[in-house]
């Protein structure tokens, strides 16, 4: 199943997929599609029910920038980690590493996130001027 939609685009941005779609022999929107589809990563379905950080209270906000994973999770992460790194990683730990992965990524963006909410809201100052 596909959805169309229309976007704009900065005029250099579109020339840089025209011309890259040209030199791949594609249509421009596949190019684009493609791009898309590669550069965000997939979100697990349970995110859907996490409540905006914008609608949180302040005590939330601020508890979710000192969010870290699961300390079994992370050491897990750890070992497949270490495990990839040295070339012994079968296809089943391959996946969890993949899945554990996704989790950390998601956690990450959710912590930056709350962070500068939090700035914003005045409740810390920011990490850097």
């Amino acid at each position: 199943m596909s959805t169309q939609i229309t976007i704009t685009l900065p005029d250099e941005v579109y020339q840089r997929a025209e011309r890259f779609a040209r030199l791949a022999n594609r249509e421009v929107a596949s190019i684009l599609a493609d791009t898309i589809q590669l550069s965000i990563p997939p979100v697990r379905a349970d995110i859907l029910d996490l409540e905006p950080i914008s609608d949180l209270a302040d005590e939330q906000v601020l508890a979710l920038t000192d969010l870290q994973m699961e300390p079994d999770q992370d050491a897990r992460l750890s070992e497949l980690l270490d495990r990839q790194q040295s070339g012994f990683l079968i296809e089943d730990e391959r996946l969890e590493l993949q899945s554990l992965m996704q989790i950390y990524q998601e956690g990450l963006l959710r912590k930056a996130t709350a962070l500068s909410e939090a700035v914003k809201r005045g409740l810390i100052e920011p990490l850097s001027e």
